[in-house]
C-alpha cells in the first residue's frame, strides 16, 4: 500500500463547496475548504482517481516542500537545494507555474524563470547536460505558490488544465469552460432525475456535461493524458484498476436531455463535440428559437442556460432579449425549474421573474449571478396551497 500523502485541487470561486463534496464521495480524507480550492489526503491511487472523476477541479497538485525566503536568492537556492532528479530524467522537459501574493515577490513570470534557472544550473552542475523547457507537452509540470514569505513546490500531477476534457473538437464563439458547466449543473441539483434542456446550446458543452453527470460518467474519460502518466513513478496497472473501476460506476438514463440554437452552423459544431465525447445516444439537439417554443410534455423539466451577454456575442437589443427569456419561461414552461448564468445584471432586471435564487461565480474573469427560476404550474399561490 502507498502511504497518503497532501494533495491541492484547485477550482473556480464559488465551486469549492462542491468539489469538497465531490472529494469526500471518492473517499478523500483531511479535506479542508478554502479559496479557489480544497485540500486533502490521500494515496497515489486516489491522485489517479481525483484527476479522472473530479468534474470541479481544474488542477490536482502534489506538494513536495516548502519553505520561507526572503530574497530571489533564498528562492534560488531553495529550489537548486531540492533533489530534482528523483521526479524527472535530464532528458526531459520541464514547465513551471507561478502564482505570487507578496509585496516582495511581485512578477510571477520572473518568479517561474528564477525557478527554471535553479533547476537546470543543478542538472548542468551534476550531469553536464541541462533538461528543455517545453511548455505544451512537458515531461514535469511545476507549481510555485508564494503567499508573503511562503513557498510552496508543488508537482502538477495534471497537465493542461481538468476543463480541457478532450471531448471538444468544435469551438464556438464564447464558449464555457467544462469545469464551470459541470458546476453550474451540480449547483443546480440536477443529478439526473428528470428531463433538462439547454434552450440556447451554441458548441453542447453543458449538454455533455449534464449527459455525463446524469450517466455517471467519468468527466476527463476522453483526455489523451495527464500529468502524471510522465512521472518515474507512473503505475499503469494501477491507472488502468482505478479507470475500469470508474466505469463500472456508470449508469443508464431513463430520460431526456435536449438542446436548441438557431444557428445551423453552431448546431453542426455541438454535434460534432457530442459525437467526439460518445453521447449521441442521450442527446438531442435540434435547430429552434427557444421564443418560439414551449415545454414537450408534462413531465418536469430543468432547464440550464448561459445566453449571450452583449460582451463576446452582441445582441441588438439586450434589453428586449432578456425580456423575451421572462415571458417565454413564463409562457411556455410551466412546471420548470430554469437556471441562467449571465454577467449583464442591468440586462437581468428585464427578464421580468424574481429569481428564487441568486449564486455569484465567475465566467473566465467576468463576475456573474447563476439565477433560478421556478415556473410553477398555474399561480404560485395555487401551487403553494
Amino acid at each position: 500500500m502507498t502511504k497518503n500523502f497532501k494533495m491541492v485541487a484547485k477550482t473556480l470561486f464559488g465551486m469549492e463547496e462542491l468539489l469538497a463534496q465531490e472529494l469526500r464521495q471518492l473517499g478523500a480524507s483531511s479535506i479542508e475548504i478554502g479559496v479557489r480550492n480544497v485540500s486533502f489526503e490521500g494515496d497515489m491511487g486516489f491522485m489517479y482517481k481525483a484527476n479522472l472523476c473530479c468534474r470541479t477541479a481544474i488542477k490536482i497538485l502534489k506538494p513536495i516542500t516548502a519553505f520561507n525566503i526572503f530574497t530571489e536568492e533564498d528562492l534560488y537556492k531553495k529550489i537548486y537545494e531540492m533533489p530534482w532528479e528523483n521526479y524527472m530524467d535530464v532528458k526531459g522537459s520541464l514547465a513551471i507555474n507561478a502564482t505570487v501574493f507578496s509585496d516582495v515577490f511581485t512578477h510571477s513570470q520572473y518568479i517561474s524563470l528564477k525557478t527554471k534557472d535553479a533547476i537546470v544550473d543543478r542538472f548542468r552542475d551534476r550531469e553536464g547536460i541541462r533538461p528543455d523547457v517545453d511548455l505544451d507537452h512537458p515531461t514535469l509540470r511545476i507549481n510555485v505558490h508564494i503567499d508573503r514569505n511562503i513557498c510552496t513546490v508543488s508537482l502538477d500531477s495534471s497537465g493542461e488544465s481538468l476543463h480541457k476534457r478532450g471531448y471538444k473538437v468544435e469551438s464556438t464563439l464564447a464558449p464555457i469552460n467544462e469545469v464551470l458547466a459541470a458546476g453550474i449543473i451540480m449547483l443546480s441539483g440536477w443529478q439526473g432525475q428528470c428531463n433538462f434542456l439547454d434552450p440556447m446550446c451554441g458548441g453542447g458543452t453543458l449538454l455533455t456535461e449534464a449527459a455525463m453527470i446524469a450517466c455517471n460518467i467519468p468527466p476527463n474519460l476522453n483526455r489523451e493524458e495527464f500529468g502524471f502518466e510522465t512521472w518515474p513513478d507512473f503505475d499503469l496497472d494501477l491507472y488502468e484498476k482505478i479507470e475500469e473501476a470508474a466505469l463500472k460506476k456508470v449508469r443508464d438514463f431513463p430520460h431526456k436531455i435536449y438542446g436548441y440554437d438557431i444557428d445551423p452552423e453552431v448546431l453542426k459544431k455541438a454535434k460534432e463535440n457530442i459525437k467526439s465525447a460518445n453521447l449521441n445516444d442521450f442527446i438531442e439537439i435540434k435547430q429552434q428559437d427557444f421564443f418560439q417554443s414551449e415545454k414537450e410534455g408534462e413531465k418536469p423539466l430543468y432547464i440550464v442556460f448561459n445566453p449571450p451577454y452583449d460582451e463576446r456575442i452582441s445582441v441588438n437589443d439586450i434589453e428586449e432579449f432578456y425580456s423575451s427569456i421572462g415571458n417565454t419561461l413564463k409562457r411556455g414552461y410551466p412546471g420548470t425549474q430554469a437556471w441562467m448564468i449571465t454577467s449583464n445584471m442591468e440586462a437581468l432586471k428585464f427578464v421580468g421573474l424574481r429569481p428564487s435564487k441568486k449564486i455569484k461565480l465567475f465566467n473566465g474573469k467576468l463576475e456573474a449571478k447563476l439565477v433560478r427560476y421556478e415556473m410553477y404550474e398555474g399561480s404560485r399561490k395555487a401551487s403553494k396551497q
